[in-house]
């Protein structure tokens, strides 16, 4: 079972009516931690992030950075997303 699977599965860090948003971390091997991200829209079930080619979130030195990253990153797909909604 892969990371971003995984997450699914566990409360979304941030839950509105449109959108949800999975974060978690993991370890690079060196001490440092990457961020994991998951946007889901609510209404469509459309996976917003990651997307092919979509950019790493990180490194940092604790988990909580890297979560909080991603949580941040997450909030910008969202208000991106809402400025140029796609049809």
């Amino acid at each position: 079972m892969n990371d971003e699977s995984a997450m699914a599965r566990h409360k979304a860090h941030v839950s509105d009516g449109d959108f949800e948003i999975y974060a978690s971390h993991h370890g690079t091997g060196d001490g440092r931690y990457m961020g994991s991200l998951r946007v889901i829209g609510k209404s469509d079930r459309k996976i917003l992030f990651p997307f092919d080619g979509a950019p790493q979130i990180g490194p940092f030195a604790t988990p909580a950075e890297a979560r909080e990253a991603a949580v941040e990153y997450g909030r910008m797909i969202i208000a991106v997303d809402r400025a140029v909604p796609e049809e």
